[in-house]
């Protein structure tokens, strides 16, 4: 049985590693970069446009009539606007729509009567971008299930890892020390640096 469980442990602890190391790299790298964001300035990059739509979709008396979809579609094909869909307000004279993704924004103003618009896009940079993709800002559900296996590819890398310590006879006592002075230090810098 102990036999089985290591080889088990090193079977899956090797191609576990090799397997998620893209993703275990990417939240270590911006980990850091979440970490210093005075290292990395923010790049923003702004892009304004006025247009037109179809005043009917938006000069209706039953704002629950305003052509919402076909909106948010015109921006997506005719300005390339991308990201989810966050907030659509609609007031007497003005219908606001709101698209966010990972380090970009764009807010668009329709004037109800005339169906004219104000469209600004800001872009944050790359760094604004992985950092927004590691807290999982302004994602998809299909980003959410990658770090939730992330997150349980790395706890079975760390397990596998101690599985595989257990069985090595000379070198189990020094990795258990350097576990548990890991840990200690851990514990000390989070109650002893002013937290």
């Amino acid at each position: 049985m102990k036999r089985k469980l290591a080889e088990w442990s090193r079977w899956l602890h090797i191609y576990l590693s090799m397997f998620s190391f893209v993703i275990v790299f990417f939240f270590a790298v911006t980990g850091l970069t979440l970490n210093h964001l005075e290292w990395f300035p923010e790049k923003e990059t702004l892009h304004e446009v006025d247009g037109h739509l179809n005043p009917a979709w938006v000069n209706v008396i039953d704002t629950a009539q305003v052509k919402k979809l076909e909106i948010v579609e015109l921006f997506r094909s005719q300005y390339q606007v991308h990201g989810i869909l966050n907030d659509v307000r609609i007031d007497e004279t003005e219908v606001s729509v709101s698209l966010q993704g990972p380090g970009y924004t764009a807010d668009a103003f329709i004037d109800r009567s005339t169906g004219t618009f104000h469209l600004t896009e800001r872009s944050l940079g790359f760094v604004a971008w992985i950092n927004d993709l590691h807290k999982g800002r302004d994602t998809g559900q299909g980003w959410k299930w990658v770090i939730d296996f992330s997150a349980i590819f790395m706890s079975l890398i760390s397990l596998t890892g101690i599985i595989l310590l257990l069985f090595l006879k000379k070198k189990r006592v020094n990795g258990i020390i350097w576990l548990v002075f890991g840990l200690l230090l851990v514990i000390g810098l989070y109650f002893f640096t002013g937290l």
